[in-house]
């Protein structure tokens, strides 16, 4: 054998070694993509990262237990899930770096029980915590929370802000009532406006226009459209929806989506007119709603299917559906900047 046989074997078996030794890129592991859609499963205690592209989850990462809801952070390298808990109440967030695809923490909130409604503002995170009445803001770059605001309601819910965070308001279910919370001079004074609703307001969306709230009331089947500059209920629509769940506007205002639970439902309306154009069923527990902000599609969690509904907002029909784990709910779109 000559020296430059033994040299070309000697090159190949390094390589050989070499390849056995890579670690081997499993779905779990590929990577993130940007845009992400964000599922949680509330059963299985997981984030789903998936492609849009191809439909397909790229990651599932533990987070505490019974996941509600989630926001990404602005530049779409982070999420933070609200774990509301099961029978037990939960009391903490975990913060997921979406790029490493693990939890980095799970802040403990102490006595602050059943965190709800999230989302990402002025660098913070906002929630509200349901059993105490209040909502609350994390800090993630000191790692605490800084601010908390009684709101004195049963079952504060949701938590909506308008586009030029002036406005905030969360869905009461225990007391009937939508929370008008307007900023002051002040950076820390708010002032809030209580106004009564429906029966179990759960969903609701600001209109694009800033002009009107609709809450979406699960235990009488309506929807009350609120009057912002009046702060006051200016019409109710009866959609005889079982358990409305969810709702949310199209980007631009063309199109109001609701979400009924036990009715096993998705709603459409047409925003301007207030009239009902389609109902789509799409199978058991239809939950959270996420509506792209190229106003194209929308993703309807379907808890009872383990699937998240692509629905083609042109024609209004149902393009695709993705596997979930046990009880996708809370939906985010992650977009990295």
């Amino acid at each position: 054998m000559n020296l430059a046989t033994v040299i070309r074997k000697s090159i190949v078996a390094i390589f050989a070694l070499a390849f056995f030794f890579l670690p081997r890129l499993t779905p779990a592991q590929s990577q993130t993509p940007s845009p992400a859609l964000l599922v949680l499963n509330k059963e299985d205690a997981t984030l789903s990262i998936i492609d849009p592209a191809t439909l397909k989850t790229v990651a599932q990462i533990p987070t505490g237990e019974a996941p509600h809801e989630i926001a990404a952070s602005d530049d779409g390298k982070f999420a933070f899930v609200a774990n509301y808990g099961a029978r037990t109440p939960g009391n903490t967030l975990s913060v997921i770096d979406l790029l490493a695809q693990k939890e980095l923490r799970r802040v403990d909130l102490g006595a602050l029980r059943r965190p709800h409604g999230i989302t990402f503002a002025d660098g913070k995170v906002w929630f509200t915590a349901e059993h105490n009445k209040l909502i609350a803001r994390y800090d993630p770059a000191a790692n605490q929370l800084d601010w908390l605001l009684g709101i004195g309601q049963n079952g504060t819910h949701m938590l909506v802000f308008s586009k030029d965070r002036t406005l905030l308001f969360t869905s009461n279910i225990g007391s009937d009532s939508i929370t008008l919370l307007q900023r002051g001079s002040d950076p820390s004074g708010w002032s809030a406006t209580v106004i009564p609703v429906g029966k179990g307001p759960e969903g609701g969306d600001i209109s694009p226009d800033g002009r009107e709230f609709w809450a979406a009331n699960s235990g009488d089947g309506t929807v009350s459209i609120i009057d912002v500059a009046t702060k006051k209920v200016v019409q109710t629509l009866d959609l005889h929806t079982k358990r409305s769940n969810r709702l949310k506007f199209t980007p631009d205002g063309k199109l109001a989506l609701v979400s009924d639970l036990s009715g096993n439902e998705l709603v459409i309306l047409d925003a301007p007119s207030r009239k009902e154009i389609k109902r789509l069923s799409l199978g058991r527990q239809p939950e959270g709603i996420l509506i792209l902000p190229d106003g194209s599609r929308a993703y309807v969690a379907v808890a009872g299917e383990k699937t998240v509904a692509v629905l083609d907002l042109k024609s209004l029909e149902v393009a695709a559906r993705i596997p979930t784990g046990n009880g996708p709910d809370g939906l985010a779109w992650a977009l990295r900047h």
